[in-house]
């Protein structure tokens, strides 16, 4: 199957970091098991979203540093895999539950256009004070990713869906393929319904598996897929 439509989560997958977690300075004690326990499903999403942010409360200045982390802490291959997906003329789209001021930073050093990332809205005073986030955001919640992906009638199938989290396993049944990102961090409930799991450290494995089908006549991807594919078995 030659995929139209790539969607990556950003946190764990894209990026090795989680934003919100480096957000926290000296909360990450109280803040990181609340984000771990939303991504592996336990609690929802939407019961954690709202406090996290009011314990933490991150300045314009601090989101701009987690969207420089988000970069230093690029996952290996994502430039090339975003590069060569978007040479073969498919449609790649970051969604995330993450804030998009510093998602923003990431996908635009990708190359991914601001109209093709996704995620949840911070606002800020004038002097780049914290002053809320997005309450009606559909990513702030469990099962705000799926409702988003099932809205987007137009988007060119099939569709791949890439991530670590539960609330990309959940999306699972409106996207062609579900491949879940370990490479980071392995959850075991959303492993268990992937259609494919890469493990290997590098985003690699998820070219291969979007353009296997679908062989690009250009040599430099026809090599990164072949890299692809030997992580992969």
């Amino acid at each position: 199957m030659a995929y139209r439509t790539v969607l990556f989560d950003c946190d764990s997958t894209l990026s090795s970091i989680e934003g919100i977690d480096e957000l926290a300075h000296e909360h990450r004690a109280e803040i990181t098991p609340l984000t771990d326990a939303a991504m592996r499903g336990e609690i929802p999403l939407e019961s954690v979203y709202a406090r996290r942010l009011e314990i933490i409360r991150p300045s314009a200045r601090e989101m701009a540093r987690v969207g420089e982390l988000y970069i230093e802490h690029l996952v290996a291959g994502a430039r090339e895999v975003v590069a060569a997906l978007q040479d073969a003329g498919v449609d790649v789209r970051i969604i995330s539950g993450g804030l998009r001021p510093a998602v923003l930073v990431a996908a635009r050093a990708l190359g991914v256009g601001d109209e093709s990332v996704f995620a949840v809205d911070a606002y800020f005073d004038e002097q780049g004070d914290y002053r809320g986030f997005d309450e009606a955001s559909p990513l702030a919640r469990a099962g705000g990713k799926t409702s988003l992906i099932a809205s987007w009638s137009s988007i060119p199938r099939p569709v791949m869906l890439v991530g670590d989290g539960a609330t990309d396993a959940e999306a699972r049944h409106v996207v062609d393929t579900f491949v879940a990102f370990a490479g980071v961090a392995e959850r075991a409930s959303v492993v268990a319904v992937a259609s494919h799991v890469v493990r290997a450290p590098s985003l690699l494995p998820v070219l291969a598996l979007a353009l296997a089908d679908a062989p690009s006549q250009d040599p430099r991807t026809r090599a990164l897929v072949e890299r692809g594919l030997a992580l992969l078995r």
